[in-house]
């Protein structure tokens, strides 16, 4: 949920035990759903599906609730369920006094469960989505042990509530930098970091891990791709999964959110960097999910045809690289349709026009993007399924 050229900021609307390797080898958390509850039938689904992928989408209530084509599409085309806003702190804890407030939760869970789709909960910890109700400064001014009741007593009820609902938790968001970092690749600006110490991530994911014991665990980041520093990022997040495993912490999965700007991406982006960075992380028995696809198209003209193809291009170039790890097992976009799209909210064009970041356009009407995707499927190698 970042914003590009290394913004971090989203405005809002208002010990060890299961580790990776034994986890991938064993059952498939996707099996336990219910066999009378019908699968997704879209084509991204199943062409995603055919090559051993799992392909999704976020959604929150307030987009599904109130709009049933969406609601319809949705149900349609996608085959996992990322929270995007209803487990974040402006719905669970509006206010630092507030007890934990569940009702959004249930609702996003209870509709991914009617559909048939495995849910990614997030985020467990980050220093984002508070909305109106906290100071900007809150998470700053506290002190260590005021910090340390609210971010782990927060996760611990949070987990213990969703315990079996969920497949898998983004328990750490956007916690490594490229830049202001320590030896390990955290960033240091961060306010759990300035308040509880650097231990904060390594003890959220064991106490996930004890009140979840399992769902899939992720580390979920963003700007591997193009920047000045995509290249110092990935340095960074792979030496926090190092460090990580070094302390026998249950960490997965990574999340790669691969929010992609199409502004130059064919030029700025280093295939061959990027396919080792995700097969370097492979090799540390860690699956990979692409959290938060979606492409902003800041520099391209606004005619839709043009706009359009040029969307679909990066599309088309990002996943024919990301595919070809066999660790890609999960790739969700954020959003499925430019009716919902953050980036329309918190980055709207200089030029006024509607964003067009994602496959299917206000109407609900599949684009290029669409089509980018599905060929992106149908060509990918075969992998075993997570």
């Amino acid at each position: 949920m970042a914003g590009q050229g290394g913004l971090r900021r989203r405005s809002f609307l208002v010990g060890s035990g299961l580790g990776a390797a034994a986890l991938l080898g064993g059952a498939s958390p996707f099996m336990t759903m219910g066999a009378a509850w019908a699968a997704p039938a879209g084509e991204l689904y199943q062409a995603a599906l055919a090559k051993g992928i799992r392909y999704g989408s976020s959604a929150a209530t307030w987009q599904v609730q109130p709009d049933p084509a969406y609601a319809a599409l949705y149900a349609r085309e996608s085959g996992m369920l990322l929270t995007e806003d209803d487990l974040l702190w402006y719905r669970l804890k509006p206010t630092p006094d507030a007890p934990l407030d569940f009702t959004y939760g249930d609702q996003i869970v209870s509709f991914a469960t009617g559909n048939a789709q495995p849910v990614l909960a997030a985020h467990l910890v980050w220093d984002e989505g508070l909305g109106e109700g906290w100071d900007p400064d809150a998470l700053y001014n506290l002190g260590t042990q005021e910090a340390r009741d609210l971010l782990f007593g927060t996760i611990e009820q949070e987990v213990a509530h969703y315990a079996g609902q969920v497949t898998a938790w983004v328990v750490a968001n956007e916690v490594t930098d490229g830049r202001r970092k320590d030896a390990n690749g955290f960033w240091t600006v961060e306010p759990w970091y300035q308040t509880i110490g650097p231990t904060y991530v390594e003890e959220a994911f064991t106490l996930a891990h004890q009140q979840d014991p399992n769902a899939l665990l992720l580390i979920n980041d963003f700007g591997f791709e193009t920047g000045s520093d995509a290249a110092a990022r990935r340095r960074s997040m792979l030496q926090a999964i190092d460090y990580l495993q070094s302390r026998n912490v249950p960490v997965h999965a990574l999340g790669v959110q691969a929010h992609l700007n199409a502004n130059g991406f064919a030029r700025k982006f280093d295939t061959a960097a990027y396919r080792t960075f995700l097969s370097d992380v492979a090799a540390r028995g860690l699956a990979i999910f692409i959290t938060e696809m979606d492409v902003q198209d800041d520099g391209l003209q606004a005619d839709i045809p043009s706009r359009d193809a040029a969307v679909a291009d990066v599309y088309a170039l990002y996943l024919s690289v990301a595919l070809q790890e066999p660790a890609v097992k999960v790739v969700l976009n954020f959003g499925l349709s430019d009716r919902y799209t953050w980036l329309q909210e918190d980055f709207p064009r200089q030029d006024g026009a509607a964003r067009r970041p994602l496959p299917f356009d206000e109407n609900l009407q599949p684009k290029l993007a669409y089509t980018a995707i599905l060929q992106a499927f149908q060509n990918a190698p075969a992998r075993p399924p997570l």
